[in-house]
């Protein structure tokens, strides 16, 4: 076995945080909390490479720019790919490249209403393109 398949055997896993024999906040296979700001980015890139396998899988019918692909990566970051997908106004203004509509039905939303600024900035980089 490797030192990587011991590890997990003898730490377990454990997805949401919890206090070790010793009390150290704790979360995986025996991370100390809090996250380094590496390992937290460490974090972000492996997730965002799930969201954007996600998103590529569940949009493959749209034929959009890079810049509109990050804008749609970045929203279903934050929640997450069926959140996205209840975006079919946007999704159906970006399949004919109306970027002032998608973003126009992208602040129509609740997104919009729960996080304003992040929501107009994206909706400002999509007016943009």
């Amino acid at each position: 076995m490797s030192l990587i398949e011991d590890t997990k055997i003898e730490e377990g896993f454990r997805g949401s945080p919890y206090q070790d024999h010793l009390g150290f906040d704790t979360i995986a296979f025996g991370t100390k909390l809090p996250l380094t700001r590496e390992e937290g980015e460490l974090l972000l890139v492996h997730r965002m490479n799930i969201v954007k396998g996600e998103v590529v899988s569940n949009l493959h019918f749209l034929t959009a720019k890079p810049e509109v692909w990050e804008i749609l990566y970045a929203m279903a970051y934050q929640m997450g790919v069926q959140g996205l997908l209840k975006f079919k106004r946007m999704l159906v203004a970006l399949r004919s490249h109306d970027y002032d509509e998608a973003a126009n039905q992208m602040l129509d939303s609740l997104w919009a209403r729960q996080t304003p600024e992040r929501a107009k900035r994206m909706a400002d980089k999509m007016r943009a393109i």
